[in-house]
């Protein structure tokens, strides 16, 4: 029962971000709107990490499994793909890169900061 519950909570963001979809006229993806609802459920308090806690393992645990159907298409489509390959695979190592790097930064300037100001209250 409380698995049930558990994934009824991330279901019930997750239709809320496909109504949200169709509210809303941007270029936004119904899954960004249903995990940022989540998000914020989370950030104020309305949902706790233990109400989703075991459901959220469990779908991170098969996630492997949901990027075979789109490999096996690639694969089939490499007669078309095969022409663009060099540049896409370029893209997507810099752009890798490029978010490890800021992500590192962005996190290293939130931990100075939170030092800091563990400092001034202490001190």
């Amino acid at each position: 029962m409380k698995f049930l519950r558990q994934c009824s909570i991330i279901l019930a963001a997750t239709a809320a971000g496909e109504l949200m979809r169709f509210l809303i006229p941007l270029p936004v993806p119904a899954s960004i709107y249903g995990l940022v609802i989540l998000l914020l459920l989370l950030i104020f308090g309305v949902v706790r990490v233990e109400q989703v806690k075991d459901a959220g393992n469990f779908l991170i645990e098969v996630m492997p499994v949901m990027f075979i159907a789109p490999a096996t298409t690639l694969i089939a489509y490499w007669a078309q793909i095969k022409s663009f390959f060099v540049p896409f695979v370029t893209i997507v190592l810099v752009s890798t890169v490029l978010v490890l790097g800021l992500t590192g930064k962005a996190t290293d300037l939130l931990l100075d900061r939170r030092a800091k100001k563990g400092e001034a209250q202490n001190g």
